[in-house]
């Protein structure tokens, strides 16, 4: 599993921030998210390989195709990653006047 710090760095990319909000509608095979996602093959199959490595997203093989689905705890594994999310509030930090 990936750090907090690493995930968000994970899902700050614009890119996977697309792929994710795609996958957000429900599994896609990869034609499909390249229709929606304006880079290339190469580039996309890189961007999906950081999310599934980062366990945001999970593969299903049907046929010659993989379909793509975001994890069940990604949107939970993303919060949870925030700073605010483990307790730091702005009081806490200093940040509040």
């Amino acid at each position: 599993m990936t750090t907090g710090t690493a995930l968000l760095q994970v899902v700050a990319d614009p890119v996977r921030w697309a792929v994710l909000e795609r996958l957000s509608q429900g599994s896609r095979c990869v034609c499909d998210l390249q229709e929606h996602v304006d880079v290339a093959a190469n580039l996309l199959s890189y961007h999906l390989r950081v999310l599934r490595e980062a366990g945001l997203v999970t593969t299903a093989r049907r046929g010659r195709w993989v379909d793509y689905t975001l994890a069940p705890d990604a949107a939970e594994r993303v919060t949870a990653a925030m700073p605010w999310a483990a307790g730091v509030t702005g009081e806490a930090c200093g940040c509040r006047p």
